[in-house]
């Protein structure tokens, strides 16, 4: 594959992280706290300025409330309060900021930022292009090809195809199957109670996805594994569970009216002084952000 490759950033964890740290609230001229805003766009900015992408694009989180793992399942990430209204003002100058930059950015209503990167990756894969998703989420990680890489930008080391099986002790396309079998508490989804993702792993690694597992289960008490009728017995009273966990854990890659362009475009100099000027920002950094 080319050597340039597209970058695809799951955007809200990057916006979360700064928003969590405690610390007292910087406030724009409008007196909205924006800590999650400048902490974004720091993460940007360094992106951009030690990799310099020629095609990337940026994945946000619309409401939770419609997206389609919400129908299959009404649990699906329950845990989870709804955000702030100051949370969903700097989340908007967030995406105001990138569109200002040139850059696409997007959400879809019903579909989340990783069926959107899921999407992205299929389409570049298709184009012969090698990606760079950029992610905290090991979710998004069951897309990475034997070119791609799953980068927690400035947290860890970029992981090849190779690495995910190593860190997680299965292959990309196997992880979405594991989730499945251990359940994600993250996001709330439930697995089958007592496995957990290495013993999942071990029965991928005999059964190597879902359907073979469910299709053989006697032979799971056969298995040189400690406990080995237990997880027989685990697996064939949870299987209903297991076949509606791999609904939600399994990334969808044909998300419809997205943006398909990912070249960055032109800055728009007008909106992003005037952004820097909302948020505080001086002169000198106004200059940096139209020189990256």
């Amino acid at each position: 594959m080319p050597e340039s490759p597209v970058w695809l950033i799951d955007a809200s964890i990057y916006v979360f992280r700064p928003w969590f740290i405690r610390q007292p609230s910087v406030l724009d001229t409008a007196g909205n706290p924006v800590n999650a805003v400048l902490g974004f766009l720091r993460f940007v900015y360094n992106l951009l300025q030690n990799e310099q992408p020629a095609e990337i694009g940026f994945a946000f989180d619309t409401s939770l409330q419609t997206s389609v793992r919400k129908n299959i399942y009404p649990g699906y990430k329950a845990n989870r309060a709804p955000a702030p209204e100051n949370l969903k003002y700097q989340f908007a100058q967030c995406r105001a900021f990138l569109d200002a930059l040139g850059i696409v950015q997007t959400a879809s209503v019903h579909h989340e930022a990783d069926d959107v990167i899921g999407t992205w990756v299929t389409q570049q894969h298709a184009r012969g292009k090698a990606c760079q998703i950029i992610s905290g989420d090991k979710d998004l990680a069951q897309l990475v090809g034997s070119h791609d890489h799953w980068w927690d930008y400035g947290k860890r080391a970029a992981l090849t195809d190779g690495g995910v099986k190593r860190e997680f002790g299965v292959w990309p396309a196997q992880l979405a199957d594991q989730l499945a079998i251990a359940g994600d508490t993250a996001d709330n989804i439930p697995g089958i109670p007592g496995i957990g993702m290495a013993t999942a792993a071990k029965l991928l690694h005999k059964f190597h996805n879902i359907d073979n597992l469910l299709s053989r289960i006697p032979e799971i008490g056969l298995m040189k594994t400690a406990g080995a009728k237990r997880l027989q017995r685990l697996v064939e009273e949870h299987r209903a569970t297991v076949l509606l966990a791999r609904q939600l854990t399994g990334i969808y890659c044909e998300v419809p009216d997205i943006p398909h362009d990912l070249q960055r475009g032109a800055k728009d100099p007008v909106q992003l002084q005037a952004l820097c000027e909302l948020l505080g920002l001086t002169e000198q950094q106004f200059a940096l952000w139209m020189a990256i």
